[in-house]
């Protein structure tokens, strides 16, 4: 969060301030006007484009409204002018270049739908009409609000909105034949992939893990794969995560599956110190930068955290151990990385293959044609790749 910057405006001849809160990554308008029913999606979505932050004083249903008529607008399908090329001056094709295409159009949504405001009081409460109380859901997400007034846009405030229900109901995942309930708490990534989490249910158990019944779960998440690991019986479990949010959630899930004595959780870059019969990982797939919280689970700028885990597994593995690297192909199919470095920085970091188990996903978009991205999707196939030491 940044949590010293403030937001300036005017308002009734006077200067105004409050507290943007927002994730990293978010940009802040420059310029603010104040809105209300009067104003029209056309005019709205101008300046929104324009980079002009857009604060809400009029009742909170037409403000979603408002909200869902911009995001149709720059939905709708854009005419392009096709260019035909030929002989010379055809040109290969640019590595990524759908990928970084969809990202490009992506953030420009984002920035265009993060306009709408909405300004929140001392304990997160606001006045305007029809609103709910988001009061508990911020608190949450935020922390306290320790009596300080808050912007934040609609959408952020929604999102904060839906982590709450997550957490609130939690979402099953399957685990050893029985789903697993985890509760994900906001800015940790739901495990709504579960073919990467049966994978690790599966997979055979490395023989080491009957002299040494320890297991390191590097970048631990919501805790669902050392629950998995701890219900496999590995009699002790050491979940490591950089994100504070992270080893909160990863316990809350843990102490709620009655698995808190099992797993130990470390707050530290990639590995725990000590070594391990089995240490997995599941890194973020794709290289590229993160600009949220949540995009730190997808996106892994320059594929950083795959080769610090490669490099450093040896180390971590005791007599006869194993890593798991659980990783989709998505990556190279969107030209992103190729299969020859993912093998090449596994031999450079003294590691050998022993085995691979390969999933293909059944989410929603690997079968939505439409998906900018539809034909890498399609072809993907996650893999729990089972490493050990060179001899």
């Amino acid at each position: 969060m940044t949590a010293h910057t403030q937001l300036h405006w005017t308002e009734n001849g006077e200067a105004r301030s409050a507290l943007w809160r927002m994730d990293a990554g978010a940009v802040m308008p420059k310029t603010v006007v104040l809105a209300d029913d009067r104003l029209t999606a056309d005019s709205a979505y101008r300046l929104a484009c324009a980079g002009t932050g857009l604060l809400w004083r009029s009742d909170f249903q037409n403000a979603r409204q408002l909200l869902q008529a911009m995001a149709r607008r720059i939905d709708q399908p854009k005419k392009t002018c096709a260019k035909k090329a030929s002989g010379d001056a055809a040109q290969a094709p640019v590595p990524g270049a759908a990928f970084h295409a969809h990202r490009l159009a992506q953030s420009q949504r984002n920035r265009v739908l993060s306009a709408i405001l909405i300004e929140l009081d001392g304990d997160y409460g606001t006045a305007l009409r029809r609103a709910p109380d988001v009061r508990q859901a911020c608190v949450q997400a935020f922390g306290s609000a320790q009596g300080e007034a808050s912007v934040i846009s609609l959408r952020s405030l929604q999102g904060a909105v839906g982590a709450f229900e997550w957490r609130k109901n939690g979402v099953e995942v399957p685990g050893m034949g029985e789903a697993l309930r985890i509760y994900p708490h906001y800015g940790v990534f739901s495990p709504v992939r579960g073919e990467y989490v049966d994978l690790v249910a599966h997979a055979p158990l490395p023989e080491a893990l009957k002299a040494q019944s320890v297991a390191f779960d590097v970048g631990v998440g919501t805790g669902v794969l050392s629950a998995v690991l701890a219900r496999r019986g590995v009699a002790q479990v050491v979940g490591s995560d950089l994100s504070e949010r992270a080893v909160a959630c990863a316990r809350d899930n843990l102490q709620r599956l009655g698995l808190q004595n099992q797993v130990d959780l470390v707050q530290t870059h990639l590995f725990p110190p000590g070594r391990a019969a089995l240490v997995v990982c599941n890194p973020p797939w794709l290289p590229a930068r993160p600009v949220g919280l949540l995009d730190q689970a997808v996106y892994d700028e320059g594929s950083q955290m795959l080769k610090g885990f490669l490099a450093g597994l040896r180390d971590h593995l005791c007599e006869g151990g194993e890593g798991w690297l659980i990783l989709s192909d998505l990556a190279e199919h969107l030209g992103l990385r190729n299969r020859e470095a993912l093998l090449r920085w596994m031999a450079e970091a003294g590691l050998v293959v022993l085995g691979r188990l390969d999933a293909k996903p059944v989410h929603a978009k690997a079968q939505d044609s439409t998906d900018p991205l539809h034909a890498a999707r399609s072809a993907e196939v996650t893999s729990l790749w089972r490493l050990g030491a060179a001899g």
